[in-house]
């Protein structure tokens, strides 16, 4: 992961105060510091900056420059320990600051500790004590380097009684103080301090990847032609990441209002940074015709939706130092899409007209049979208080008009068929005018057998042929 993050590229300060008052001659100590700088010395990239400073009543720079001749850095150092030398931890804060704070400081900075004992300056240091307004300057001056720079701090108390170490802490608020059992341990603590640092440029390096994950962009400007229950489509899936690779599992497309099938996607990808794999997709369903199904060309949105978890190989193993936050959802962009498919059937349309139109036949029929039945039988004319014979009019057809010679005037006669307890039977429904007129005009029912008397005429229906007339009188 480091190599691929190409990490030596990737400059970082490190401030290195070695303690060399008289107690480091105590257990080789002072030894054992110059021996085990040398690995971790090793470990540095050329991109790195190293400043090497000892410190017993005084703070000197042994080695200020570029990491990579690490032969160069620890020959810098003095060949042992002042033997009358103090202990002053706040001169040498002091000094690795002076070196965080300069302009051309890198974005990740360390301060690595090692001391044996606790802070005693000699008498004429401006930090007499571990507190006062010199010690808070030192930590103001420490936040507001870590307001620009990855600053952390690595103290490494290489005795019982070294609490001094632990001095770091106040002045650097992310202060690791590492407590090896003995100075054997030195080196495995001193490499542990240099892993954090590497951890903190990749920490630094994949801030940007931060909430960056999958998205998938659908292409296809135009509608999706369902013609034939199918249509092709294209479906591009993008890893938004510049560093982080991303893998999607369960990855699965459906297209939802209406409900269709998207085939041809993976069940599991893997995406390099930055990069975009584009499938040929196969979409199957139908459109619903809907309750009338005529043939018709029909267009409908449809909504895009990607299923799947979305994780890096790189969480893991790079935790808790770094925590790479990806979305575990795919973002999908241009997710309304255009469904466009011929639906119903050509015989819907012809089939739903003849049905109506028996429909209208038999309702008129079936009106024609009861409000306009045959018409038979004889209806009789005559005017009520006395006169010609009544004239005879044999009917015929479903509706007759109606011009009297006896008694003048006009009018229709037609039947309407009724059911009754005895079965069904035809009446004649009468209207009549005695001068012709609309305003006069007025209308009756009539039973068979019966007689009514309509515009002051009587009218007798006899459901029959009906006595033959008198002789000359007309017909």
């Amino acid at each position: 992961m480091y190599r691929a993050l190409e990490l030596d590229r990737e400059p970082a300060d490190y401030v290195i105060l070695v303690d060399t008052s008289g107690s480091m001659t105590e257990e080789g100590r002072y030894d054992t510091v110059r021996t085990t700088l040398r690995p971790f010395l090793d470990g540095l990239t050329p991109e790195d900056h190293v400043a090497l400073f000892t410190f017993d009543s005084r703070t000197e720079a042994r080695y200020v420059g570029a990491a990579g001749d690490t032969s160069k850095i620890i020959a810098a150092l003095p060949g042992a320990p002042d033997p009358d030398g103090d202990t002053d931890i706040g001169a040498a804060l002091d000094a690795a600051l002076e070196e965080v704070e300069r302009d051309d400081a890198s974005p990740v900075a360390s301060v690595v500790l090692l001391t044996d004992g606790e802070h005693r300056p000699a008498a004429r240091s401006r930090y007499p004590k571990a507190t006062g307004p010199a010690w808070d300057a030192l930590t103001t001056r420490a936040e507001a380097v870590a307001g620009h720079t990855e600053l952390a701090g690595y103290a490494i108390p290489l005795g019982g009684g070294a609490t001094g170490a632990g001095l770091l802490a106040d002045v650097v608020p992310d202060t690791t103080v590492l407590r090896p059992e003995g100075i054997q341990d030195l080196g495995a603590y001193l490499a542990r301090a240099g892993e954090r640092t590497r951890a903190r440029k990749a920490a630094r390096l994949l801030a940007p990847d931060t909430g960056k994950g999958v998205t998938a962009t659908w292409h296809g400007g135009g509608a999706l032609d369902l013609g034939d229950g199918t249509a092709a489509g294209k479906l591009t899936l993008r890893a938004a990441t510049t560093r982080a690779p991303l893998t999607v599992t369960g990855l699965r497309a459906t297209l939802t209002g209406p409900d269709l099938t998207v085939s041809g996607l993976p069940r599991t990808l893997t995406l390099r940074p930055g990069e975009s794999r584009t499938y040929d997709v196969r979409v199957r369903g139908r459109l619903s015709a809907g309750a009338l199904p005529y043939r018709r060309t029909e267009e409908t949105r449809a909504t895009l939706h990607l299923a799947g978890t979305v994780t890096s190989a790189w969480q893991r193993p790079l935790a808790p130092d770094v925590r790479l936050k990806t979305p575990e959802t795919i973002r999908t962009r241009d997710a309304e899409l255009t469904v466009r498919a011929d639906v119903g059937s050509a015989a819907f349309l012809p089939g739903a007209i003849g049905a109506v139109l028996a429909v209208l036949v038999a309702a008129w029929l079936l009106w024609r049979r009861v409000n306009r039945p045959p018409l038979r039988g004889v209806l009789l004319l005559a005017t009520p208080f006395g006169g010609p014979l009544p004239e005879r009019i044999e009917l015929r057809g479903r509706r007759m008009a109606l011009r009297p010679v006896s008694t003048g005037g006009r009018g229709t006669v037609h039947g309407r068929r009724r059911s009754t307890r005895e079965g069904p039977r035809t009446d004649l429904r009468i209207r009549f005018s005695p001068d012709g007129t609309a305003g006069r005009e007025s209308g009756a029912d009539c039973a068979p057998g019966g007689e009514v008397v309509v515009g002051g005429v009587s009218f007798s229906y006899l459901d029959g042929p009906g006595p033959a007339p008198a002789p000359g009188h007309p017909r």
